[in-house]
């Protein structure tokens, strides 16, 4: 999981430093299991249901699905990618693919990836013309093709790629220039915070809270017990 810090507090050495503790923390979170946020916890350690909106985010699966989970992520984190690379296509075939879950997608741009909102706002253009998680895909697979961790890339290799799979290029290069998603992003990003979301991923399922990218046994032992 990477973690969100505010880079206008810090001098440029001072930044660089905890750059580099993020990152090395975030590592020590990529496998953390079942987690509860410090404001929805009840009495006893109970967990708590957050009542999470999906906003305006796409979703993918069933309106009727018994499960809903809300996904905050941001395009550039490499643990989002590691979600997308070594979970999403189980959850898929096991849950979502079967109508018993549903996923929505929700913006969270950390401040340290340059790229992660002009991304956010590109799915976004990309929702406009019906094809939202084939760019989700697109944009993660590009980056693994580089390589790991933190993968630099400009807003051209966005338009690049939007081309690449289908999307009308005028249509999106115009919408991307615009800036017609930054509120929504911005939205996105608000409503995180207003829920606890402190890094990515971070999952709600059904309102209970799953942090990092957690492999497929976390998520089913989540939605099972959701399912009872």
């Amino acid at each position: 999981m990477e973690e969100n810090f505010d880079k206008t507090k810090l001098i440029l050495p001072g930044a660089i430093l905890i750059s580099a503790i993020l990152v090395s923390g975030s590592v020590l979170f990529y496998g953390m299991s079942l987690r509860l946020g410090a404001n929805v916890k009840q009495a006893g350690g109970v967990p708590a249901k957050v009542a999470v909106s999906v906003g305006n985010g796409p979703i993918l699966g069933s309106d009727k699905a018994k499960v809903t989970i809300v996904e905050f992520s941001d395009f550039q984190c490499p643990f989002c990618r590691a979600f997308w690379s070594d979970t999403l296509g189980s959850l898929k075939k096991e849950y979502i693919d079967t109508g018993k879950v549903r996923i929505v997608y929700r913006n969270f741009p950390l401040q340290f990836h340059p790229m992660s909102h002009p991304s956010a706002e590109a799915g976004g253009c990309a929702k406009d013309q019906g094809k939202f998680w084939e760019m989700h895909d697109k944009i993660f697979s590009e980056q693994t093709k580089q390589g790991s961790g933190t993968i630099q890339y400009s807003v051209n290799d966005l338009k690049k790629w939007a081309s690449q799979i289908g999307l009308d290029a005028n249509a999106f290069n115009q919408c991307l220039d615009s800036g017609k998603y930054k509120a929504e992003v911005d939205k996105d990003l608000a409503d995180g915070n207003t829920y606890g979301v402190s890094g990515t991923p971070t999952f709600y399922v059904n309102g209970k809270v799953l942090v990092g990218a957690q492999p497929i046994g976390a998520f089913r032992a989540a939605i099972d017990a959701e399912l009872k």
